[in-house]
């Protein structure tokens, strides 16, 4: 579905598009639904698999809520694997009919979860500037716009975004009253979850940082303990938070670690990202 003038628009490929592959088989990103047959014209994407406009366009906006900006294909290919391959943003805006609106969204989006990815970027609490943190280890930064205006450095704690406050640099907090981590609050007051599908492992915390890039990560609670971070790709394990190359040295992924569950993190991984391709 599209919106147009605020109503819903069900989408449907145009059949005298010759550029489009149509097919006659189920839509594999969603095959419940289309197993009726519908009329909806499925066509088939560079990795082979079937989708409707509607179908792709529901699976992408879903990515780039979880924080994905590169849109892979979830169809299963044999067993619990996916075929996983990377589809262009131009094929899915093709593919998934996207409205202006939609185009917007996604360009906007996906602009912004790209550049969170290879640097640190808010507003100066000051001069509203967007001011980059290149180390991520310090959270004492200056803004660049407002030392110039002022003639002399105005420096702001990147996690409170108050003036800053005390000695740098540091990497917990400023002095200043109330600051405070909350993802590392988070971390530590989270409920705990179970994992059904992993024997032996009755709770764990439901919030994790990656152990590669410090991203907040949540487990669906369904099928392995291993997860793939949003943002750096790393799979690692949920219960252990070791590697998953690491973990299935010595575990199953359907079994819990025989290290145990990893206890609550009191620190948060600094991604080293000067080391990412």
């Amino acid at each position: 579905m599209s919106l147009q003038g605020g109503e819903e628009v069900e989408k449907k490929y145009d059949p005298r598009d010759t550029t489009l592959k149509f097919v006659t088989r189920k839509d594999d990103l969603d095959p419940l639904f289309s197993e009726d047959d519908d009329g909806q014209l499925r066509a088939e994407m560079s990795c082979g698999h079937a989708v409707t406009p509607d179908s792709l366009t529901l699976w992408c906006r879903s990515q780039l809520d979880e924080g994905n900006y590169k849109f892979r294909c979830p169809a299963v290919v044999e067993g619990t694997t996916l075929c996983n391959k990377l589809w262009s943003y131009q094929e899915v805006r093709r593919l998934a009919d996207l409205s202006v609106e939609e185009m917007q969204h996604f360009e906007e989006t996906m602009a912004r979860l790209a550049a969170a990815e290879y640097c640190e970027i808010q507003p100066c609490p000051k001069c509203r500037t967007s001011v980059e943190r290149k180390d991520l280890s310090n959270l004492c930064v200056q803004c660049t716009i407002c030392t110039a205006d002022q003639k002399k450095a105005y420096q702001f704690c990147w996690q409170c975004q108050k003036p800053w406050k005390g000695p740098g640099p540091r990497s917990d907090r400023c002095d200043n009253p109330g600051c405070i981590n909350k993802d590392l609050e988070l971390l530590q007051l989270c409920k705990t979850i179970g994992l059904p599908d992993v024997q032996g492992l009755t709770s764990c915390p439901s919030v994790r940082a990656c152990p590669t890039c410090g991203m907040k990560v949540e487990h669906n609670q369904q099928y392995c303990k291993n997860i793939n971070c949003p943002r750096c790709h790393v799979e690692f394990c949920f219960v252990c938070l070791k590697l998953k190359r690491d973990c299935s040295k010595t575990s199953s992924p359907y079994k819990i670690c025989p290290s145990g569950v990893a206890p609550r993190q009191t620190s948060i991984p600094v991604w080293q990202r000067q080391g990412k391709k």
